[in-house]
């Protein structure tokens, strides 16, 4: 019996190879990838040497064509599961002859249960996708992770996995993985065994997942499915939705911002001194050609690094902001003469001795709020409480050479905001910034005391990295 042939709602690719290729391309580019024409051609030479029937060859090979940083991998590989899916359909295309006479009833989902557990243990490695193991995924988010949307049919990896029951899963699989050493395992067998289950779990999660995704996308189209579920950039992430999982990202790409920083600073002051005519010496030096200044004597440039003094509101909910802050400012603590930073719950106290040139600031963020006094009443946001603690207890902190950098979201709990403590601060500094993280449109809604402290102080909305490093590239000093 021949097998039945599955075909999408839509074409795969309409225009082509070439014109899929260049869909891929921008679908990238979208999401904050930069590919330019000479990838794209990079890419498409690819495509004439490689053998289009394996999957994970191109996949590799267009990554080496398009890529230029690791951490754009994960989206990569999200767009490249969308755009080159790995099948069509429920996988349901086998001939009868070819067909596991074992495999449950997907409606009898114990059995299903039962055996996605002995593949999950008969697989050393699962990643290495048994068909058998891939086929059992395609039925379990047919059966149970299909639901009916206003757009038409559509899956949910929430609902299969939740039909599967995880928990329960995973405990039965390191049963089964402890099973080959009796009763009495070792306490390092067991500790092996939990870590090959958990991850396992997870693999099985991110196939159900991509499944689903598949699926979806051949039902709705891939525009449904880029707009929301392909992960983001990292530094595209806002601060106050991120995860742990993300802010850990984020954390990696703090580098790569501080040198793009540094370069486009180093260029700017390069301009910014160049063409400075010192008249006198050009005079003087023209008095050897018969007055024609032929040659042109340029002022020795003076750069005036200022000190900078940051003032961060470290409670939870705009902790993460102020940290991947943080470590931006350290990795540009060389453009300034000084750094001092002040954190403040609702007390403000010095922490600079923390950061040391080789401090882990992600210790050193722990440490802040574990050691250093930034609450002395109840722990939640105070900005006027924690503005006159900072002038009471640091008076000299703020002069004609101090730059003031305010971080944090402005919500004072609806207490006083002290704005006329804040406006002393600016004017006694030579430039005052505040960086927010909150969306714009939220600014004054609540508790929030911002409307006030913007008359005061110029405020930047910096709800992502790219948002924060692009505001910090013009505040730099020249």
């Amino acid at each position: 019996m021949a097998a039945r042939r599955t075909r999408p709602p839509q074409p795969l690719a309409p225009n082509g190879l070439p014109g899929h290729l260049v869909g891929f391309v921008e679908a990238l580019r979208a999401q904050g990838i930069s590919v330019g024409p000479s990838e794209t051609v990079d890419a498409g030479e690819v495509l004439k040497v490689l053998d289009l029937g394996h999957r994970e060859i191109v996949r590799e090979g267009l990554a080496c064509a398009v890529l230029r940083r690791p951490e754009h991998r994960g989206t990569y590989d999200a767009l490249f599961d969308l755009w080159w899916p790995a099948a069509l359909g429920g996988r349901t295309v086998l001939a009868e002859a070819g067909a596991d006479p074992d495999a449950p009833d997907p409606q009898d989902v114990e059995a299903m249960r039962a055996m996605l557990l002995d593949l999950l243990i008969d697989n050393p490695d699962i990643g290495e996708m048994d068909d058998r193991l891939v086929a059992l995924i395609a039925q379990i988010v047919e059966a149970y992770g299909r639901y009916t949307s206003s757009r038409g049919p559509s899956y949910s990896a929430y609902q299969a996995l939740k039909a599967m029951e995880l928990g329960q899963l995973q405990g039965r699989l390191l049963a089964g993985l402890l099973a080959p050493h009796g009763d009495d395992p070792s306490p390092t067998q067991e500790q092996i065994a939990k870590s090959v289950a958990a991850s396992k779990i997870a693999q099985l999660r991110r196939m159900v997942e991509g499944e689903t995704k598949r699926r979806t996308a051949e039902q709705l189209g891939r525009e449904h499915v880029q707009t929301y579920g392909i992960p983001q950039l990292a530094e595209n992430v806002e601060f106050l939705r991120a995860s742990g999982d993300q802010l850990r990202q984020m954390r990696r790409v703090v580098a790569p911002l501080a040198r793009m920083l540094a370069s486009r600073l180093a260029a700017k002051r390069r301009r910014h001194r160049a063409g400075a005519i010192d008249l006198r010496k050009t005079l003087r030096k023209s008095m050897s050609t018969g007055g024609v200044p032929i040659d042109v004597v340029l002022r020795k440039p003076r750069p005036a690094r200022p000190e900078l003094v940051v003032l961060c509101d470290m409670s939870g909910s705009v902790a993460g902001f102020s940290h991947f802050t943080l470590l931006l400012v350290h990795a540009l603590r060389q453009q300034f003469s000084r750094v001092r930073v002040f954190a403040f719950i609702d007390t403000t106290d010095e922490v600079t001795h923390m950061f040391g040139p080789d401090a882990d600031l992600a210790v050193v963020i722990q440490r802040v709020t574990r050691e250093a006094g930034v609450f002395t009443r109840d722990g939640h946001s105070d900005y006027g409480n924690a503005f006159v603690s900072f002038t009471e207890n640091f008076p000299g902190v703020l002069s004609p050479r101090s730059s003031l950098l305010v971080l944090g979201d402005g919500r004072t709990n609806y207490r006083n905001p002290a704005a006329d403590v804040l406006a002393h601060m600016v004017t006694a500094s030579r430039h005052a910034h505040w960086l927010n993280p909150e969306p714009r449109h939220l600014w004054g809604s609540g508790d929030s005391a911002v409307p006030r402290y913007e008359d005061i102080i110029t405020m930047h909305e910096c709800r992502s990295a790219k948002q924060l490093a692009a505001v910090i590239d013009q505040l730099l000093p020249v």
